[in-house]
């Protein structure tokens, strides 16, 4: 089974008018409001300048497809000063109560046309902080109740450990919080898995973890090199609904796979596509910034039907659709491991 992917894709496209978001919008965030009938997305966007200012814009939308900016500024950006000085990107939301909690990577400093593997100079100390000296990346915690304020609370990783595909369950499991995550240095020698992979963890409050445990490692040719969590977690009867991504080391290519967890256990995995369900294979989504590339960080589902957000080559906003039920069906007969 494949997710269908909309026609008219992309759905954002850089806006040259807006110097924050001229060069690349991708990686969005999304969340249905029930009682205004509209989609909220936040996405990711950067400038085309030499240090590479990243932020997040917003965007509404009433059919989930044909989405309005809201304004010609950044929605959320780095605090000068602060840990997440360097950029704020790669949003996942959840709600929980009145709160959408906003989980979100960050550098310390701008981290410069990375893809061109320019060097950026700083001044910075050699003792401690490794985070600081290598301008590793950290995963935030935000909180807002209408997209129009925000009250960071800080990062939620561990400082040692470059980690990011962060994201919570829109609900406690047994009285705790729960996260996803993928710390990039915990593979090879040592650990369970030889590649990064996907993490889980549980908190009493969001912000102090326990001890993460592997979660799932990738196992198929087209997840050999590497795996990360990818859209917050969907609960249904069946268990905890989940899309994640996998890279091949053969062509380099980002994937997308969808797995089912315990309702009461969710480091147990129920069931989880041997294949594929989205691979990049349009034009938009094989030329950009990142070749080959459909990542997924965003889902929703509205009258039965699943929208899954994703960024295209790391270039552009683009959506796809499944019948949830159907899907489900799927994982449920045919995917149990």
């Amino acid at each position: 089974m494949k997710l269908n992917k909309y026609v008219n894709n992309p759905i954002l496209k850089p806006n040259k008018d807006n110097d924050w978001e001229s060069l690349v919008v991708l990686n969005p965030a999304a969340v249905y409001d029930e009682e205004k009938k509209e989609f909220i997305m936040l996405y990711r966007a950067a400038d085309d300048s030499d240090l590479h200012r990243i932020s997040l814009g917003l965007a509404k939308s009433k059919d989930g497809f044909h989405f309005e900016r809201q304004s010609n500024r950044p929605n959320l950006e780095g605090t000068i000063g602060n840990t997440d000085e360097g950029g704020v990107e790669d949003p996942r939301l959840v709600k929980m109560g009145e709160w959408y909690f906003l989980t979100y990577a960050s550098r310390p400093y701008r981290p410069g046309r990375y893809w061109l593997n320019q060097v950026v100079k700083r001044d910075t100390p050699q003792e401690g902080v490794s985070f600081i000296k290598h301008n590793d990346t950290l995963t935030h915690l935000a909180i807002t109740k209408d997209f129009l304020t925000y009250k960071k609370l800080g990062r939620m990783t561990d400082s040692t450990v470059d980690d990011r595909d962060v994201m919570i369950f829109p609900e406690r499991v047994n009285g705790q919080y729960v996260r996803l995550s993928r710390p990039m240095t915990w593979c090879g020698k040592g650990y369970e898995n030889q590649n990064p992979a996907t993490y889980i963890a549980f908190s009493n409050d969001l912000m102090e973890w326990k001890s993460p445990k592997l979660l799932m490692e990738g196992k198929e040719w087209w997840e050999d090199k590497k795996i990360g969590a990818s859209c917050p977690p969907i609960k249904t009867e069946f268990g905890w609904f989940h899309i994640y991504h996998g890279v091949s080391k053969k062509d380099q290519a980002y994937r997308v796979g969808a797995v089912l967890l315990d309702l009461n256990d969710p480091t147990k995995i129920i069931a989880r596509t041997k294949d594929f369900i989205m691979e990049p294979d349009q034009p938009y989504e094989l030329e950009g910034f990142y070749n080959a590339c459909v990542f997924p960080t965003g889902n929703v589902v509205v009258d039965g039907i699943l929208y899954v957000y994703y960024g295209a080559a790391d270039k552009y906003v683009c959506v796809a659709t499944a019948n949830f039920n159907e899907l489900l069906q799927y994982l449920t007969r045919e995917c149990r491991v």
